[in-house]
């Protein structure tokens, strides 16, 4: 009788245990979609507190003669770097936004993908704190951030962006 009882305690426990174990990884995984941006934002931060600070104004002396247009004087009012790889089927789905926007757009934004699988790329993909692809940053017409996404982005979407940015400026 004693061992009945045991046995039924363990079976229970062994039920709440896996039943526990479910809900948390449900709850983890609600987490982890809810603050998806807040966690990449931080990530991208802590990774650019850790570059090396002569990386750091070595890398922003580049982005800075490229990408600012008042100093270097191209016509181009923002710039639209795309973080990405060669295979990934997300990135992938960003190639054509990538291509309707330089249609859209020929002289007013400078769109650049960056493959973050070269090495050519590594110093500004770690300037920039990229943690995940696909990733979408805006550069103003001096080279500044004023918009960064994680994940795809639609043409509409992409287009609202620098019409609101275009018509402030």
């Amino acid at each position: 009788m004693k061992r009945q009882k045991n046995a039924n305690r363990s079976a229970r426990l062994k039920q709440l245990f896996s039943i526990s174990f479910i809900l948390f990884s449900i709850l983890f995984f609600v987490f982890l979609a809810l603050f998806r941006n807040t966690l990449t934002g931080y990530t991208s931060q802590l990774k650019q507190s850790y570059m090396d600070p002569q990386i750091v104004k070595s890398e922003s002396v580049k982005v800075d003669s490229a990408y600012n247009y008042i100093k270097n004087k191209l016509p181009y009012k923002s710039t639209f770097l795309e973080f990405g790889a060669i295979g990934c089927s997300s990135c992938k789905q960003m190639e054509g936004v990538l291509e309707e926007i330089r249609t859209l757009y020929p002289k007013e934004i400078n769109v650049q993908f960056k493959n973050v699988r070269l090495k050519e790329n590594q110093t500004i993909m770690e300037y920039y704190g990229i943690v995940v692809i696909p990733t979408q940053v805006l550069l103003d017409r001096e080279g500044k951030e004023f918009f960064r996404h994680t994940g795809v982005l639609t043409t509409d979407e992409m287009v609202k962006i620098f019409n609101s940015k275009l018509e402030k400026k």
